[in-house]
């Protein structure tokens, strides 16, 4: 045999490897893809996008199999959070802002207000009557039942139609305000025809005052609200004369639109 037909028998009985290359390839992809599909399944968005990063960067295959997620949150969708949460931050900002300035304006109001019937009642001898108190949840003015009423009845006194439109005069120039006009009396049983109970002697008394307030045209009836209390709503001891008289009364409450909730609460249940 010569040296030719020798090699030529060699040449044929060695293997073709040449398949070994696509086939390492893809052992490779298949070893990615399921590494990917664990690394998914973890929590650790951090861990797989460094994840990502190494395997596209030696696989070096173009886009790669790890190049996109439709999930995975891209910098244009995360820097578009960051500008909406700054923005809406911005926004709650210039809230508190302009209500601190309503509320500002608000105090000045209830001031204002305040001093003007203070300095009614003490040009017209009533302090003895009326009187006022501001806090975080309205201006009071509370008005003794002597002053309006005669015993048992709920009929506002001629000479007392006076104070109630010199009320409402001021009461016109802060239009926005809601105002509650609330009926109390002593815990002492009513005896005569025209009432059963305290609770109705209260209430027809609220509601007569709050009308003769509502005959000033310049006034919102839909801004008034009258309600009765009854014997229920004390500020003094009812074991006294003295306390009994402070009890029989009308309040005039003209209510603040900003307030703090917490004071808000502790104001009503001292009321």
């Amino acid at each position: 045999m010569t040296k030719k037909t020798r090699r030529e028998h060699s040449d044929e009985e060695r293997a073709d490897e040449t398949w070994l290359l696509p086939y390492a390839d893809l052992l490779t992809l298949l070893l990615a893809l399921f590494i990917v599909m664990y690394a998914m399944s973890s929590v650790d968005q951090k861990k797989f996008d460094e994840m990502s990063q190494a395997f596209n960067a030696a696989l070096s295959t173009g886009n790669g199999v790890l190049s996109y997620n439709s999930e995975l949150p891209s910098d244009i969708s995360i820097d578009k959070g960051r500008k909406d949460s700054k923005a809406n931050m911005l926004a709650d900002e210039d809230k508190k802002m302009q209500k601190a300035q309503l509320a500002k304006q608000e105090q000045e109001d209830m001031e204002k207000l305040k001093k003007q019937l203070d300095q009614y009642i003490k040009n017209n001898g009533l302090t003895n009557l009326l009187d006022t108190k501001l806090n975080q949840s309205e201006l009071t003015v509370t008005i003794s039942d002597n002053a309006l009423f005669a015993s048992g009845s709920a009929v506002v006194k001629p000479e007392s139609r006076q104070l109630a439109l010199a009320i409402s005069n001021m009461l016109q120039q802060f239009p926005s305000y809601n105002v509650i006009v609330s009926g109390h009396t002593d815990n002492m049983p009513i005896s005569n025809s025209e009432y059963a109970s305290n609770w109705d002697l209260s209430s027809d008394r609220a509601l007569h005052f709050m009308k003769i307030l509502l005959m000033n045209t310049n006034l919102n009836p839909a801004k008034f609200t009258s309600t009765a209390f009854g014997e229920y709503h004390p500020v003094a001891s009812n074991d006294s004369e003295v306390g009994r008289a402070k009890n029989r009364r009308v309040e005039v409450s003209i209510i603040r639109k900003y307030t703090d909730e917490a004071q808000q609460k502790v104001d009503v249940q001292n009321k």
